[in-house]
């Protein structure tokens, strides 16, 4: 299975103040290597992304603070059934700073995708990646037995 993270704005730079976020993101996909293929994807606008969904079945999950709010543990049963109903492709987007456009959720809810929050907090896109990408991480370890996740 593909797992895509994706987000509206600049490519992620490789020098620099922030560079420190993309190779701690990076650290953590490329973990995930024994179990699935990632990438990270970076689109100008929402518009790019949502036409980039559309172009073949991939399935979406929109990060927003309005979303389902989900455990490690519950993530990592979500990531699992998804694998194990042969699910090829999922995106996860970080969205624009003044958040998902109706047509973006209408395209997630036509797709059966999930809208998944990390709280009711606000985090910086380049922060949030970066929990993702641990959290990712931590579901495959999860599903696989791997004593990365003690439960607390």
């Amino acid at each position: 299975m593909l797992l895509t993270l994706a987000h509206i704005g600049p490519k992620l730079p490789k020098s620099g103040e922030k560079a420190c976020y993309t190779t701690l993101t990076r650290l953590y996909l490329d973990r995930i290597a024994p179990w699935h293929t990632t990438q990270i994807e970076a689109f100008p606008e929402e518009s790019a992304l949502l036409a980039w969904l559309a172009r073949s079945p991939i399935l979406p999950v929109l990060l927003d603070s309005r979303g389902r709010a989900l455990t490690s543990t519950e993530f990592a049963s979500w990531l699992g059934a998804r694998r194990d109903q042969a699910a090829r492709h999922i995106a996860f987007a970080i969205g624009p700073a003044d958040g998902w456009s109706p047509a973006a959720l209408d395209s997630l809810r036509a797709r059966s995708g999930l809208l998944l929050s990390f709280g009711p907090i606000t985090m910086a896109h380049d922060l949030a990646r970066l929990v993702l990408a641990e959290q990712l991480y931590r579901a495959c370890t999860i599903l696989s037995g791997h004593p990365y996740h003690t439960g607390h």
